[in-house]
């Protein structure tokens, strides 16, 4: 599945985050919590320089709480200040404060000395389409600052935010970056809902989907559908054959009771971007292996 996406926008809010950089103190990425590493924008990290760096691990209700925790370590090694939060109900958002201080701290210490005092840090949010940073900065803020939506893109220019006497938010536009080397990164993008429907195969992606859960979520799927899978799903003719009940177990019928296969992927889709095939995490860290005891 070749997934590609990059429109004249986005373009121009790159541009617009490298020419504001100069006045940042503090890059604040908020990442989907199911896909840390697809969701993490790589050209961040190039346009972010030595500023100091804060993960948000948004969504974290709707992925797997132990791979969540296995992601926050995952970059905390890297050097990272990181705390999983859902922007929409606003767990988690009340440490974030703390944590844009802490990572701050050597700013701060920096300032003291050169007899600069009580100046407000300065954080730029950023992050992909429909990751949640607007959401994310109104629940911080606690009033409706920046405008949200559920469309990749909402945010088209920048926005100030003053937060309190210690911290001003800088909002920006979603942007992906220019081109998907690895594949499955941009179909998991496509599986949250951060690349626009109408490029997408919806059927196919939703065949990646089952083909992915059956090998590590069996139980949530068999559940949720009430289906039995009678052999091992190993590649989408299998996973077709899984959609197919699926499609008959819900009624998305066509004319003669045939299945009907692109009204049952919308549906296996929407069920799992609205969480109701429970906690799912669609990538893994590569954490470094405990040595073994002497």
């Amino acid at each position: 599945m070749n997934v590609q996406w990059y429109p004249g926008h986005m373009a121009k809010a790159k541009r617009m985050m490298q020419e504001n950089m100069t006045l940042i103190d503090v890059v604040i990425e908020l990442v989907d919590a199911r896909i840390p590493f697809s969701s993490k924008n790589p050209d961040i990290d190039s346009l972010a320089g030595n500023k100091s760096r804060v993960i948000l691990l948004n969504k974290s209700d709707m992925a797997d709480p132990k791979f969540t925790a296995a992601w926050k370590t995952y970059f905390e090694a890297k050097g990272f200040f990181v705390a999983p939060i859902n922007s929409k109900t606003g767990n988690g958002i009340k440490q974030v404060q703390d944590i844009v201080m802490k990572a701050c701290a050597a700013k701060i210490e920096r300032d003291r000395k050169r007899g600069i005092l009580n100046r407000p840090m300065r954080a730029m949010v950023v992050g992909i389409p429909n990751v949640g940073k607007s959401t994310f900065i109104n629940s911080l803020v606690g009033k409706a600052s920046a405008k949200t939506g559920n469309k990749p893109g909402v945010t088209k220019g920048k926005q100030w935010i003053r937060l309190n006497k210690n911290i001003e938010l800088l909002d920006t536009p979603g942007i992906l970056w220019p081109k998907f080397e690895d594949q499955a990164v941009g179909m998991r993008l496509a599986m949250i809902g951060s690349i626009n429907d109408t490029i997408i195969n919806t059927t196919e992606l939703s065949l990646e989907l089952i083909l992915f859960l059956c090998k590590n979520y069996p139980t949530e799927l068999v559940k949720r559908y009430e289906i039995e899978l009678t052999e091992e799903v190993t590649d989408q003719k299998i996973a077709s054959s899984v959609l197919d009940k699926i499609a008959i177990k819900r009624g998305c019928l066509i004319k003669g009771g045939e299945p009907d296969i692109e009204r049952a992927a919308l549906l296996v889709m929407d069920d799992f971007r609205n969480n109701r095939l429970g906690y799912i995490t669609l990538e893994f860290p590569d954490l470094p292996k405990e040595p073994n005891p002497s």
